[in-house]
């Protein structure tokens, strides 16, 4: 399965109050901003963010965008930027260098593919995120809330699987289980009364009662 989106951004006086925005359709779809920056960190976070939110699925990605900047920088300009340690082939420091490293890294190892489209051509999903990203800016400059959408709609990350509940483990009855934790609780000793006589004596001898003298001879 192949999820089919657009990125886009948007700066208000380029540079300006900032929006970006993916939009798969009216249920997947997302969008921010910050109060400053330019276009080209709009249509850049609008690609890293739709990545992010995309990371947990094994689906190809194709990203509609209407920006050459980007899609150059990404599948043409990155890898050579990255071998020259991050700079450009005049040695000149690399542009929005810390978003550009965010994207190599949330774009290793995935199936990722661009397809440039005409801004403002009417094209569905371009539109979608263009007006979404504007929406975003324009809140930004009124100081209004920022309409961030329901985020990505697809399959959520699998949980992980619930430990085994633990079971009763069956025990065999023992030789004493049926023996009180107390062994004199049980006893029963019954004397003659001429028995009972010296016992007492003996008993009153050792400074005990009776019964205490009795259980020192069990």
């Amino acid at each position: 399965m192949t999820i089919i989106a657009a990125a886009d951004g948007s700066a208000l006086g380029n540079p300006g109050p900032m929006g970006w925005a993916w939009y798969i359709d009216d249920n997947s779809w997302a969008a921010g901003g910050a109060p400053y920056g330019t276009n080209n960190i709009g249509e850049l976070t609008a690609v890293l963010e739709l990545l992010r939110a995309t990371a947990h699925t094994d689906d190809d990605l194709l990203i509609h965008c209407d920006s050459r900047y980007v899609i150059d920088s990404i599948t043409k300009w990155m890898p050579g930027w990255k071998k020259k340690g991050w700079k450009k082939a005049d040695g000149k420091p690399v542009m929005n260098l810390e978003i550009i490293k965010a994207l190599d890294c949330e774009i290793s190892g995935r199936s990722v593919r661009f397809e440039w489209v005409k801004g403002h051509a009417g094209h569905p999903l371009n539109e979608a995120a263009d007006s979404r990203a504007n929406g975003a800016a324009q809140a930004y400059q009124n100081g209004t809330p920022v309409n961030s959408g329901p985020g990505f709609a697809g399959a959520a990350p699998a949980a992980p699987p619930a430990p085994p509940a633990p079971q009763p483990v069956e025990t065999q009855p023992t030789l004493f289980d049926d023996i009180d934790d107390d062994p004199f609780s049980e006893i029963r000793v019954v004397i003659s009364p001429e028995e009972q006589r010296r016992l007492g004596a003996r008993a009153r001898a050792a400074g005990v009662s009776p019964e205490e003298f009795l259980r020192g001879l069990i």
